[in-house]
């Protein structure tokens, strides 16, 4: 199954992306968590990305593409992957189609998982991660048990530059113009599926599960069980 994560920051994108990947067992790409692996690195790339990054804005397709090409070559993305993050131009829709079907392949399914942005504004800004091990925490859907404290490993909870009210309104500005094209694309080609996004996370999944079983390959046991 090759699923790509579609909707305004703050749409729940990772969380769903994990609950997937939890049941499905395909690795939940993140090109927001590839990006700050390289800025945190130090690297040249990852020194060029900040300055984008940390201003909402996004990173050019040529960085993103780089970033991405790479990491679907890896052995654990050839039973499927989930992307989020990417593509967010419809040029790296495009590039990602040509790049599949080199190995016919393909995204089967543009999920969109749609919230106000309002909600994405107040989402965003609520959002503190762990210093240390990169854990998420919200302040009204997902709070530490100590103040400021992450439950997983003690590090201090902090607000991230890209996190803030301002910024956040910033990125939906920037998605509007450059990203939501990319709906359009994937609706004109028959793969665009959408979600309610304000629902309850687990009744987010729910639907999100229910769209996706219908793509979802037989396991090996699911394929001797039905043979029977």
């Amino acid at each position: 199954m090759r699923l790509v994560l579609l909707g305004l920051p703050g749409a729940g994108k990772g969380t769903q992306g994990e609950h997937i990947t939890e049941k499905y067992g395909i690795p939940h790409i993140s090109t927001g968590s590839l990006i700050r692996e390289a800025v945190a690195s130090g690297s040249p790339l990852g020194q060029e990305a900040n300055g984008y990054i940390s201003k909402g804005n996004l990173v050019p397709d040529e960085l993103a593409i780089r970033i991405i090409h790479e990491r679907l070559q890896a052995p654990d993305c050839a039973g499927g992957w989930i992307l989020d993050g990417f593509p967010r131009t419809v040029r790296q829709a495009v590039f990602l189609d040509e790049q599949l079907a080199l190995s016919n392949s393909g995204v089967q399914i543009a999920l969109d998982i749609r919230i106000t942005p309002e909600e994405a504004v107040r989402r965003i800004s609520q959002r503190r991660v762990c210093s240390q091990c990169g854990a998420v925490y919200h302040l009204t859907y997902y709070r530490a048990k100590g103040k400021g404290v992450c439950d997983k490993c003690g590090g201090d909870l902090i607000q991230r530059s890209d996190d803030t009210v301002e910024t956040a309104r910033n990125r939906l500005d920037v998605y509007m113009v450059q990203t939501h094209p990319v709906v359009h694309y994937y609706a004109q080609s028959g793969r665009l599926y959408s979600v309610d996004g304000e629902a309850a996370i687990k009744d987010v999944f729910a639907d999100v599960d229910s769209l996706i079983s219908r793509f979802a390959e037989p396991t090996a046991e699911e394929s001797v069980g039905g043979a029977r």
